[in-house]
């Protein structure tokens, strides 16, 4: 049999473990029957786009050098389609609307397969003069803050792309749900710190539990990706330990998220600053004007309400960069 072919097609080949599992997958994804299904291989041919995707029980290192793969849609109508397709096949996926990347806008959703293999489903919006990952674009007024963001969908790096005291804020996007020793992520949080400047920013947003979760997460939805459910204070001391100051949680869903395995799950939202270190003799005046009869700062330093303190200018500049900046009165003298 003669087979003539006009088309010009893109080619993978992908190890999986369980092949049968693989194809069920594959079948929602590209909305097709595999053109060839045997025990020891498998093959989809999909015309739009024009694509040979090939299957190979072998289990493997998920992913190896390969960072992701992807499919280009035409429109967003395409893209709702293909999405729509998965999540009423009980597949979860993650979307962000109209994100900056890779010197583009795009609509995009994340989807990894059963060999944890991430494909990026994503129609594209319009070319930016900017990657959109560490370099977002200059206002014509004044310059825009220095941003580096890390993705739960992304592995911890060993080094952030900036020089040391470069960066106005550091956002933390699903990190503390990763699958990561507590160790990494202290040397990783210590690097965040590296690329901030001094008072600059640190901010984690993820899911967290009243308990420590029994087992591997496996949770509906958009959360599906999460690998890892630290208990509520875990993301707090591991920013402590790295050497975050003026920490404060801005959410910890004071109406729970749901209840899964016994452990009930809330998101959460913490920020922190990169604290001076203190020098110097005391020199800065500083009152607590309330609500409570006093407080104790994070370095020990105790207030009371209406007492004047002499703190160290380290001090007194952290307590400015804190979420309580409005409980402190900065004197002169």
């Amino acid at each position: 049999m003669t087979i003539t072919e006009t088309t010009t097609r893109f080619h993978i080949g992908l190890h999986v473990s369980d092949l049968d599992r693989a194809v069920r997958f594959y079948r929602v994804l590209l909305g097709i029957g595999p053109a060839k299904y045997h025990d020891d291989y498998a093959k989809f041919e999909v015309d739009e786009p024009p694509l040979v995707l090939a299957l190979y029980p072998s289990p493997q290192v998920p992913g190896g050098t390969l960072n992701h793969a992807g499919l280009r849609f035409p429109n967003s109508e395409a893209l709702v389609d293909v999405q729509r397709r998965l999540e009423e096949a009980g597949i979860a996926t993650q979307r962000q609307e109209g994100v900056e990347c890779c010197y583009a806008r795009q609509t995009k959703f994340w989807v990894t397969d059963p060999d944890k293999t991430l494909w990026e489903i994503y129609t594209l919006h319009e070319d930016i003069d900017h990657s959109g990952f560490e370099d977002p674009p200059v206002s014509p007024d004044a310059a825009a803050d220095l941003v580096w963001q890390h993705r739960l969908t992304v592995p911890l790096p060993e080094h952030i792309p900036h020089e040391p005291d470069s960066l106005d804020e550091v956002i933390l996007e699903g990190t503390f749900n990763a699958a990561v020793a507590p160790e990494a992520l202290t040397t990783f949080l210590k690097e965040c710190s590296r690329v901030l400047k001094t008072g600059g920013k640190i901010s984690a947003h993820g899911l967290v539990g009243d308990k420590p979760f029994p087992g591997t997460p496996k949770l509906p939805g958009l959360a599906s990706l999460v690998q890892h459910v630290p208990v509520e204070t875990d993301a707090l001391q591991l920013l402590e330990t790295a050497g975050f100051g003026s920490l404060a949680f801005e959410k910890l869903g004071d109406i729970h998220c749901f209840h899964v395995n016994g452990v009930e799950l809330r998101e959460m939202r913490l920020t922190g600053r990169k604290v001076l270190r203190s020098t110097g003799l005391p020199t800065t005046l500083v009152m607590y004007k309330g609500p409570f009869a006093e407080v104790v700062g994070e370095d020990g330093t105790t207030f009371q309400r209406g007492v004047s303190k002499r703190v160290t200018p380290a001090a007194a500049e952290n307590l400015q960069k804190g979420p309580a900046v409005e409980q402190f009165a900065f004197l002169l003298g």
